[in-house]
């Protein structure tokens, strides 16, 4: 495998996707936001689990530690439900937490007039060398959180030693001040 593919692992959290009674919409939804942005060769690797949070922490230590995802992009599972435990299996596994990536995506719910949006647990960590972002589960919250993130996570994934990210420039207005490739 070609070190300068960016691998991507997409988690679908979802009692329902995985059991085959709700069509998945947050993976494709992901796939189809990370195609229009971004610019440089990657790769999807895809899960469907459910919400489990012993599940959710296998799937993102395989996808991290086994197959070499330096991203990994969570959705569903970040609200205040009992059975919401994305950011809990999250956290259980990361080595060092990002939250201005929480903040950034909850901000920019809240200036969308989405009130409930203080309600969100998302959240970013590091596992080792990869960057793990949670979203909520709604394709359009799926758009929105990830367009507010976008700008930074190139230059997190070169920081922490992946791959260079380039994007689409009419897509995403990347920062990169650390670029070394």
């Amino acid at each position: 495998m070609d070190s300068n593919i960016l691998k991507v692992g997409i988690v679908t959290v979802s009692d329902r996707a995985r059991r085959g009674e709700y069509e998945d919409k947050g993976g494709p939804a992901v796939v189809a936001e990370l195609t229009e942005a971004l610019r440089s060769p990657w790769e999807a690797i895809t899960r469907i689990v459910p919400d489990e949070q012993d599940l959710i922490e296998d799937a993102l230590k395989d996808l991290a530690d086994e197959l070499g995802c330096s991203l990994i992009i969570t959705t569903g599972g970040t609200g205040p439900a009992p059975r919401d435990v994305t950011p809990d299996a999250t956290h259980s596994i990361a080595t060092r937490e990002l939250p201005g990536f929480g903040e950034q995506m909850r901000a920019i719910s809240l200036k969308k007039g989405i009130p409930t949006a203080i309600l969100s647990r998302q959240c970013a960590v590091l596992r080792n060398s990869t960057l793990i972002i949670n979203l909520p589960g709604k394709p359009s919250a799926i758009s929105e959180c990830l367009e507010a993130v976008l700008p930074a996570i190139p230059d997190c994934i070169n920081l922490i030693g992946g791959p260079l990210v380039e994007t689409n420039p009419d897509k995403v207005r990347q920062f990169h001040p650390h670029k070394q490739h």
